[in-house]
């Protein structure tokens, strides 16, 4: 969806402005968006970060003070060689919090945001007023193993992530695609052929693999091999309210998963939603913001 279809399902969106700000005692200088006002809501995006102008961002910032801040090796985000574990990373997140003034904010994770998240409350339970934890990354069932993103083509990935391929592909790959390659519109083809016919083009495979190995390799010290960094011995500490949301089409983190960390989360509320997959943020932005209240 585009900010457009986005207004169309869940009203109005609100544009955000983004800066650079240093954290981790100057180590790190990430971009973070901000819009907004009201409650004060971090949202930590997933593995594939924000898109160009992101539309759930924007629906998010007419309701909430938003701040969305991006790893090192995220679009101009800088010092990933200084954030090595899990915990720098969380650390990371309470310093940004702190650099843009930002106190107890509802945090809504999304796959390794939601990871993220989930890793923050346990570790500084007071600091989190709520958690909303979107198809989250962070257990292990060997019943239900996890793809493995790393060892996977570009090309594959729609299908995976996506209960709409073709709006996968669209969301994939916006801001890569050549100009010859624009219809007269100045939009990009949306559908799986023409997702392949781009891959054969150089230059934009190019711009894709370089933006991708920056970003897997911040993702990778999180993800791989398995994303179990043993959060499942930390969450007994989490005491904010704490929601689940995941897609009924979820190819990458099984619906299987939603039970586990219910069991973890003791009292946390699940809602399923059908006809979205694993970026359901995108596919079904309403039932989303409905969960997040």
């Amino acid at each position: 969806m585009d900010r457009r279809s986005v207004e169309a399902v869940v009203g109005r969106t609100e544009k955000l402005d983004s800066r650079l700000v240093e954290t981790t005692g100057g180590r790190t200088k990430v971009r973070v968006y901000e819009g907004g006002s009201g409650s004060p809501l971090l949202f930590l995006p997933g593995i594939s970060g924000l898109f160009p102008e992101d539309p759930f961002l924007a629906a998010l910032a007419a309701r909430h003070r938003v701040a969305a801040p991006l790893l090192p090796g995220y679009e101009d985000s800088e010092g990933a060689e200084n954030l090595r574990t899990m915990q720098d990373v969380v650390l990371w997140a309470f310093d940004l919090l702190d650099a843009i003034g930002m106190e107890r904010p509802l945090v809504l994770g999304h796959s390794m945001g939601g990871m993220i998240a989930a890793e923050m409350a346990a570790l500084c339970p007071r600091e989190v007023e709520k958690l909303v934890l979107v198809a989250p990354a962070g257990l292990w069932l060997d019943a239900h193993p996890i793809p493995d993103l790393f060892a996977l083509m570009p090309f594959e990935l729609p299908s995976l992530l996506f209960h709409d391929a073709a709006l996968g592909a669209r969301l994939l790959t916006s801001g890569l695609v050549p100009e010859e390659m624009r219809d007269a519109s100045g939009k990009s083809a949306s559908d799986l052929a023409a997702l392949a016919q781009r891959f054969e083009d150089t230059r934009f495979l190019q711009a894709f693999l370089i933006q991708n190995a920056r970003r897997l390799g911040m993702a990778g010290k999180l993800l791989f091999p398995i994303p179990d960094r043993g959060l499942s011995e930390r969450l007994y500490r989490v005491r904010a309210r704490t929601t689940l949301v995941w897609g009924a089409s979820d190819r990458l983190i099984d619906f299987a998963y939603a039970s586990a960390w219910q069991r973890l989360l003791p009292g946390a509320r699940l809602i399923r939603v059908p006809d979205a997959g694993h970026m359901l943020p995108y596919e079904k932005p309403d039932a989303l913001l409905e969960a997040i209240g």
